[in-house]
């Protein structure tokens, strides 16, 4: 974090940890992570070069399609799993993430 303010980054990581720590830890519970790439959106810019359409097919099929593999802890990009950052299937990393999530909204995750 610089100056106490967190990078569009690091809240991407922190959704992949929390969808991971979810998969990993609540058995016949679906939770998968989506990258949707770069695309031309009011936040992505008309310079973003990613398919707009393509961005969300994948959160479609994964919402609607029951044939998924892995039918949790995937992380997703254009319909194909992708190895995620490391520290996002760190479990270490995931409990620290879960502490300090209840320690901001009063929710235990358990």
């Amino acid at each position: 974090m610089a100056d106490g303010t967190a990078s569009y980054s690091d809240s991407k990581l922190w959704v992949t940890a929390l969808a991971m720590a979810v998969a990993s830890r609540w058995e016949g519970t679906a939770a998968q992570a989506v990258d949707p790439g770069w695309v031309p959106t009011r936040m992505g810019g008309p310079g973003a070069t990613d398919d707009l359409t393509a961005g969300h097919q994948t959160q479609v099929r994964l919402a609607t399609h029951d044939d998924i593999t892995p039918p949790t802890g995937g992380y997703w990009y254009h319909q194909r799993t992708q190895d995620p950052h490391p520290a996002a299937r760190d479990p270490e990393f995931q409990d620290r993430l879960l502490q300090a999530l209840e320690e901001r909204t009063g929710v235990r995750l358990d």
